[in-house]
Formats: structure tokens, C-alpha cells, sequence
């Protein structure tokens, strides 16, 4: 008998993001606001929806989504996300668009599509719902059609997305090929059932999987995408894409590498090395040059997803303790990275509401015209830097420590090289906020309270993971748990959903 409750927070994010946009049919005068905060309203229900999974034993739907602590992790993940974002896009959106209503609709929808990325454990089905988040995403980013810059970046995105989907189709069929089966329990003892030797097709069609998931958390060289879509888009949904759509993807890679290809990492785990390796470089050097502060938290971004691949390649050189500890501490420090992103964001954001100006140069002196945003960005580029007392500290203390072995020891160095690198560009805005005069004619102003709050939640967030990240960690034990201890066979009947498919021959 097939189980829908294991959909209801979801139905409740899809069914009201439908609601809101029929809301502003009906209603058009309907303040913009007014939208924002419903959907605020919505994903905090769908996240206290959520909760009730905690703890429950794994349950199965036809084999395709598996709800079990780790997509409750990225469900509560997802629903805090969106929720941040709408409060951001309030103010943001009041003078930029003549309609709102589909922005906050695709929000709600693209949380959905992140949750089933970590929720899928079949190949299709990963695909599909990569999908709904990216075409959301797609529009998003050209929401705001006076802004001829945000058009062209939704053009370029959409362009390479098509190619990078097309690349990861390739990949899924050349595995499904090999294994006949698209299910990642079946792919897994397919492979584990080959004779000794190393595969090519394998090899390709690991390849083709990692270029596409990989354009999808923009790692080099298919980050090509990023700086242009991050400097387009809205300020709020640049946030988006620098938090959630990398989280959706780091989920997927952990489903796909402690599932389907654990019995095959002696044929990923080098090219996943490499890629951390380029991908921190190029993004940490890169940055260094930058002029505009979404473009620079673009390449910044991309540094980031370098430190989180480390963890990936970990995977493949260790047991199944080391895969759990590894992945317990990425998923400590997606939550810590993704809190002290928006927390970034939220000050940028209120100052951009103010000035219009998104340039480094454009900051300057606001540590005398708004010290609070000065201290909540200056505390978050920290955090990124990985600074102790702040959550980046803590969260990249774990993740290299779990990632440090004889065959990795030279990546987690690179690693730890390339964090003092991001310092020094994380100093130059600091210098712009507290050692140059502010611009003529901006004096001294205030932050709309519900900015002024949300900054405030985000900024204690970011201390109380770099200070206490003790209780954050057991949650993201729990989290990482079903990547390893679940059986693999479905019909053995070990998850709660009964038979749930058969092998495609």
C-alpha cells in the first residue's frame, strides 16, 4: 500500500504556493509584502510540519523517495531557507516588479525540488527533481524584467544548464546501461557483482554524473554560470542560489556516493579530488579580483563548494565510519555556511534597499552610516574565512578533520592554504566599511525592523555554531546515519513501505 503522508509537508508547500499565486489574481491590488509574509507564514508550517518526521524509522514510496532523518535535515533546511528569503524579498520587491506572486510561488516550489534531491534514491528521480529547482531558478534569477542585466543572466543560465542536464542524462544512461536499473540500492550490488578490473564505461558515466551535479553547485570549470547569474539576479534570490541550490546538491552527491557508487570509489574519488583541488584555487584567486560584492561572493562560493568536495573524496578513501563522520560534518557545515550566507545577504540586502549600489566600493564607510549591517557583514565574511568563534571556524574544524588521511593529507593542506587566501579578500570589504569616509550625501540611516531582526537571528546563529556547535553536530549524526546504516535491497522488506520495485533487466 503506498504511504502519501510521508508527502504532507510538501503538499503543504506546493498546495500554497499555488494559493498565493491565485491570490494575486483575484486580489491584484494585494500589497507585495503582504505575500512575503505569507509565505514566511508557509515555511515555517511546512518546517514545524517537518519535525514530526524526526526519529521515525525510514520510510519507503515505490523505492524512489526515502524519507528518513537525512531528508528531514534537508526539509527543515529548505523551509528556513525559503523562509529567510521571503523576508528579504519583502522591501526588496516593493518598487522593482509589477507582480510578486510567482516569485514567492517558485520559492516554495524550488524547496520542494531541493527536499526530493535528498530525498531520491533513484537515479530519474534525482533528476526530476533537480529540475524543478533549477527551472525555477531559472526564472528567478530574470525575475525583475526592468533589469536588462538580470535577463541576460537568466539567458546564460539557462543555456549551460540545458548542456550541464544533457551532460548528467548521458552519465544516468550509460550507469543505467551497465546496471540495468536506475535504482541506487540495484546500480550498487550491480557494480559490486562485476568482475576485478576497471570499467570505462563506468568511469564515463561516473564522469558525465559528477560534470552535471557538479555545474549544479557550480564546480570548476563548470562554474562558468555563476558570477554572471549571482550579479544579475535579485539580491535575494542570489542569496537562494548561494545556499540552498548548493545544499540540494551536496545532498544529492552524498545519496549518490554512499549509495549507488560506494562499491566503485576507487573510480570516482581521484577525479573528485581533482575537481576540490581546481575548484578552491580557481575560486579563492579569482575572487581576489573582483569589484562587485555578488561577484565576489560568486567566486567566494565557488571556494567553498572546493572544502565541501574534500569531504566527497574523503568518502571514497575510508570505511563506512569514516563516510559517516564525513558526511555528519559537511552537513554541519552546509547549515553553518548557509546561516552565515543569509546573514550576509540580510545586511547587504537592507543596505542595497538604501543605496542601489551592490559594488565593494559602494560599502564604504558604512561602518559610520549603518554599524549594525557593518558588524553582520564583517562577522559572516569571517565566518567564511573560518575564523575562530564564528560558525566557519567550527564547522571547517570537522570537515577537515574528518577528511584528514594519508591519501588526502595534501588536499586538506591545499584546503587550509586557500581559507588564508579568502581572508585577504574578505579584508579588502572590511577596509571599505571601517577605513574610508562614507560617499557624499549618505548620512546615517535606519534598517526596516523586520531586516534589523532577521540580521540580528542570523548574526547569534553564526556565534552560537562557532561557540556551542555541539548539539548541531548530534543532529547532523542523526542526519547522516541512514546514508550508511539502511540495507540496500528495498524488497527485503527492511524500510516500512513494503515491496517497493523490481529490477529493470
Amino acid at each position: 500500500m503506498r504511504d502519501y503522508t510521508i508527502f504532507i509537508p510538501e503538499f503543504i508547500a506546493a498546495g500554497a504556493a499555488i494559493g498565493i499565486i491565485a491570490l494575486e489574481l483575484f486580489v491584484p491590488r494585494i500589497r507585495k509584502d503582504v505575500l512575503a509574509y505569507l509565505t514566511f507564514a508557509v515555511a515555517v508550517v511546512w518546517g514545524v510540519a517537518s519535525l514530526f518526521y524526526i526519529g521515525k524509522d525510514p520510510n519507503s514510496f515505490q523505492g524512489v523517495i526515502q524519507v528518513d532523518n537525512f531528508t528531514t535535515f534537508f526539509r527543515l533546511l529548505s523551509a528556513g531557507t525559503v523562509a529567510v528569503t521571503a523576508l528579504m524579498s519583502a522591501h526588496y520587491l516593493r518598487d522593482r516588479t509589477a507582480t510578486a506572486s510567482e516569485y514567492y510561488g517558485l520559492l516554495l516550489i524550488a524547496g520542494c525540488g531541493a527536499v526530493y534531491m535528498a530525498a531520491a534514491r533513484e537515479l530519474m528521480t534525482a533528476y526530476i527533481s533537480l529540475e524543478v529547482l533549477t527551472f525555477c531558478l531559472y526564472i528567478l534569477v530574470g525575475y525583475v524584467k526592468r533589469e536588462t542585466i538580470g535577463s541576460e543572466a537568466s539567458l546564460k543560465y539557462i543555456l549551460l544548464g540545458a548542456f550541464s542536464s544533457a551532460t548528467l542524462l548521458y552519465g544516468i544512461s550509460l550507469i543505467y546501461g551497465i546496471t540495468g536499473s536506475t535504482f541506487y540500492d540495484e546500480i550498487a550490488a550491480a557494480l559490486a557483482e562485476r568482475a576485478s578490473g576497471t570499467d570505462p564505461a563506468v568511469i564515463v558515466g561516473l564522469m558525465l554524473i559528477l560534470a552535471g551535479v557538479g555545474f549544479k553547485v557550480s564546480a570548476a570549470p563548470f562554474h562558468m554560470w555563476a558570477p554572471d547569474a549571482y550579479e544579475g539576479a535579485p539580491l535575494p534570490i542570489t542569496a537562494f542560489l548561494s545556499t540552498l541550490s548548493k545544499a540540494a546538491g551536496f545532498a544529492l552527491f552524498l545519496r549518490l556516493f554512499a549509495g549507488a557508487f560506494n562499491t566503485d570509489a576507487v573510480e570516482w574519488r581521484w577525479a573528485v579530488a581533482l575537481l576540490a583541488a581546481v575548484t578552491m584555487v580557481l575560486g579563492n584567486l579569482i575572487a581576489i579580483q573582483q569589484t562587485n560584492m555578488k561577484r565576489l561572493i560568486a567566486y567566494s562560493s565557488i571556494g567553498q563548494v572546493g572544502y565541501m568536495l574534500v569531504v566527497i573524496a574523503a568518502m571514497g578513501y575510508g570505511d563506512a565510519e569514516v563516510g559517516k563522520n564525513a558526511s555528519s560534518a559537511l552537513l554541519l557545515h552546509l547549515v553553518g555556511y548557509v546561516i552565515s550566507t543569509l546573514a550576509l545577504f540580510t545586511a547587504l540586502t537592507a543596505y542595497y534597499n538604501k543605496t542601489g549600489d551592490d559594488s565593494i566600493a559602494g560599502l564604504r564607510g558604512m561602518a559610520e552610516t549603518q554599524p549594525f549591517l557593518a558588524l553582520v557583514i564583517t562577522v559572516s565574511l569571517f565566518s567564511f574565512a573560518g575564523l575562530p568563534f564564528f560558525a566557519g571556524f567550527a564547522t571547517k574544524l570537522f570537515m577537515f578533520q574528518s577528511a584528514t588521511s594519508d591519501d588526502l593529507l595534501w588536499l586538506v593542506g591545499l584546503a587550509v592554504v586557500n581559507s588564508f587566501i579568502s581572508l585577504y579578500y574578505y579584508l579588502m570589504v572590511m577596509r571599505q566599511m571601517y577605513m574610508f569616509d562614507p560617499r557624499p550625501g549618505l548620512a546615517r540611516f535606519r534598517v526596516s525592523p523586520v531586516l534589523w531582526v532577521l540580521g540580528a537571528g542570523l548574526l547569534a546563529g553564526v556565534l552560537f555554531i562557532g561557540v556551542y556547535p555541539g548539539p548541531l553536530f548530534e543532529g547532523a549524526e542523526r542526519a547522516a546515519g541512514p546514508l550508511f546504516e539502511l540495507g540496500a535491497d528495498v524488497e527485503a522488506g527492511r524500510l516500512t513501505g513494503g515491496p517497493e520495485h523490481v529490477s529493470t533487466p
